[in-house]
């Protein structure tokens, strides 16, 4: 098996600039290892011998371009992540939404659900809560720029350090919605009966157009430069109702953005006044 050259830094330059056009995401020179160890499996796969060539052809054949978004995107994410926005959600904005919107329909997008543990996180809370107010009904939606990764999202199977996760810290929930497979675990139908996938770039408008209750937009927005952090963020702006709630990574701010937010509590945002 033969391995493509080395990237030069003039093919690393294009290939950094073909993956912010399509994709949004600003990457640096430091991420050539990152970048040669994804691409070589499909050059190899392609009969490429150069990161020239596969460039040449990612330009040239629309039907590529997914398989590239594929690979350059980074699909990292745990059920329950970060506990202090899930207690959130079950403790106070489940019961204050419902409160204030009686016999309406909670819209949840999942802004970049990447393999499916963060709607399955929420769909999961969900149900609980419907267990406790029966009235109470929701819709979620999963996007993502890669098909890939969705399709991996739609099957709800896990294992490894996903399912590690979730036995640790939410047993009951493991044990209630989801069965044992061949593969690891398998996400029960009940956590599908009420979400829709989509694939979506970030940095265009979702089509058709929605309005959100809420919208999970975790761990995105490190990947982006500032000129597309403001993009990704009107963009979801446009998708949420006038008391619409957004929620980001912890490691993420938006206090240095032109935005239509307000700061609410850590990590959530709330729908700017105009």
């Amino acid at each position: 098996m033969t391995h493509a050259p080395a990237l030069t830094p003039e093919v690393l330059t294009t290939l950094i600039a073909l993956v912010r056009e399509h994709t949004g995401i600003a990457m640096t020179q430091r991420k050539s290892i990152l970048l040669e160890r994804r691409l070589q499996p499909r050059l190899q796969e392609l009969s490429l011998h150069s990161y020239q060539d596969y460039l040449d052809r990612v330009v040239s054949d629309r039907d590529e371009v997914a398989h590239f978004i594929d690979l350059v995107t980074t699909n990292d994410t745990l059920f329950f992540r970060t506990p202090q926005v899930w207690d959130y959600f079950r403790d106070r904005y489940l019961p204050g939404w419902t409160r204030a919107h009686p016999g309406q329909t909670l819209k949840i997008w999942s802004a970049a659900a990447a393999s499916g543990e963060e709607l399955y996180s929420i769909a999961m809370l969900c149900e609980q809560f419907q267990q406790q107010v029966p009235s109470f009904r929701y819709q979620i939606l999963a996007s993502d720029i890669s098909q890939q990764i969705l399709g991996l999202a739609k099957a709800g199977q896990y294992s490894g350090r996903s399912v590690e996760r979730i036995r640790l810290s939410h047993p009951d929930l493991l044990r209630k919605y989801f069965t044992a497979s061949p593969y690891g675990v398998q996400v029960n139908q009940q956590l599908k009966q009420n979400v829709s996938f989509a694939l979506h770039n970030l940095l265009e408008p979702l089509r058709p157009p929605q309005r959100f209750d809420l919208v999970f937009l975790r761990n995105v927005l490190i990947y982006f430069d500032a000129e597309h952090q403001e993009t990704v963020l009107r963009q979801a702006r446009h998708s949420l109702k006038d008391d619409g709630r957004l929620i980001l990574g912890e490691s993420e701010t938006i206090a240095r953005l032109a935005t239509g937010y307000q700061f609410e509590f850590p990590m959530i945002y709330k729908t700017a006044e105009a």
